[in-house]
């Protein structure tokens, strides 16, 4: 996971965190967060980088609307970066 940028680690943290979410879920949602518009030329690049790189799976929910899911490599990413924060941040 260190080869992400911020961003990306934050939309592969909300794709974790929700069932197979669309890619208008997850720019509802990080905009709520970022407090920002996310513009699509930002957000499915992003989300494309992450499939490429095996930590999400995407699939169609019709022929307009794709779904993100986080994949096995993707959870396994997550809990290494946790694993590596918590020596920073536990007492």
């Amino acid at each position: 996971m260190d080869d992400l940028t911020g961003f990306q680690r934050d939309l592969l943290y909300v794709i974790a965190g929700a069932d197979q979410p669309s890619g208008q879920d997850v720019k509802d949602e990080i905009e709520s967060y970022y407090s920002a518009d996310i513009n699509h030329g930002r957000l499915y690049p992003n989300l494309d980088t992450l499939v490429n790189k095996g930590l999400v799976e995407k699939g169609q929910l019709d022929r307009r609307t794709n779904y993100y899911e986080i994949s096995d490599q993707g959870v396994q990413a997550i809990e290494e970066r946790r694993e590596w924060e918590r020596q920073y941040i536990e007492e």
